[in-house]
């Protein structure tokens, strides 16, 4: 009996260093959607910082109803962000057509600013676009520095 102990110990697989194999596998789908959801979170974060800034600097440098305006696009813009993080997320979920809904948001926006007389297009539309500065700042922040997100 101890001969056969011995021999299926010596027949075992080697014990292989597991966090290696780990590493290679992609990330269990909870992870991923943590990782995804603190992405997202972190965007808009940065796209609401964004606009703060922003409006206070349009405010100092021109007039307060245009920095106004600038503001209203802004929150539009933050609300096309969270619109299409929701669509991007139930993409695998069964979603079989993404909504057309988000382009409805920058219509009404223009559309609002060029029939109301106190609202001015411009900076309706350049507030709208903070969302993707923000994207490209917080792209440029994570390549920059990938281990500060």
């Amino acid at each position: 009996m101890a001969s056969t102990s011995s021999e299926q110990t010596s027949d075992a697989v080697p014990v292989t260093d597991s966090s290696a194999e780990e590493s290679m596998l992609p990330p269990p789908v909870d992870a991923a959607m943590g990782e995804y959801y603190r992405l997202q979170q972190n965007l808009l974060i940065c796209t609401v910082a964004f606009s703060a800034v922003i409006f206070f600097c349009v405010w100092l440098a021109y007039s307060l109803p245009i920095a106004l305006n600038y503001l209203i696009g802004a929150c539009g813009g933050v609300v096309y962000l969270r619109m299409l993080a929701k669509n991007v997320a139930n993409l695998g979920r069964g979603q079989a057509k993404i909504g057309s809904g988000r382009l409805a948001i920058v219509i009404g926006l223009i559309l609002v600013a060029s029939q109301w007389q106190q609202l001015q297009i411009v900076p309706v539309f350049l507030g709208f676009l903070t969302y993707k500065a923000a994207l490209i700042a917080y792209t440029l922040w994570t390549a920059v520095l990938p281990n500060q997100s």
